[in-house]
């Protein structure tokens, strides 16, 4: 067994240590909110936190995680309060809707080290964080909304 910490909770698993984060989440701990895409890094549509930071849990090995705290899209808050939730909401960004937890998460990630990022930093920090339907400019402008209603008393 593994104890996993997820969201705020902390989960034993009984998982081979070579076995991807994605697939824990997906498959043992029921969060399907981190999608798969690629299977090697290089679409992002997996993105968790690992401790605050980015990272493509399809190339996470469980044993890699250890005492590390995950947040997925499942821990942001469920009524949608998060500033880029209410962002995504607020400009329409989704299109098919795939990309989108691992593009929130990694706009979470830039937001929370850059309260207010210019294109540079937002085309930086997405750069890998791939849309099939090409929703770019949307993304980026919410990004920039979202730090704006960051900035916003509650």
């Amino acid at each position: 067994m593994t104890r996993v910490h997820v969201n705020g909770k902390t989960f034993e698993v009984d998982a081979e240590p070579d076995k991807p984060l994605l697939w824990v989440l997906r498959e043992d701990l029921g969060l399907t909110g981190a999608k798969f895409g690629c299977g090697v890094g290089q679409c992002l549509a997996c993105t968790v936190h690992l401790d605050g930071q980015p990272a493509p849990a399809c190339m996470t090995p469980l044993a890699a995680v250890g005492a590390r705290q995950v947040t997925t899209i499942e821990g942001l808050p469920a009524e949608g309060s998060h500033p880029v939730q209410r962002a995504w909401m607020e400009l329409n960004v989704v299109q098919c809707g795939y990309c989108q937890s691992g593009q929130i998460m990694a706009a979470t990630a830039l937001l929370a080290r850059t309260p207010d990022p210019d294109d540079a930093a937002i085309d930086a920090a997405l750069r890998g964080n791939l849309c099939r339907c090409g929703t770019y400019q949307r993304i980026r402008q919410a990004v920039k909304r979202a730090a704006v209603l960051a900035r916003e008393p509650a």
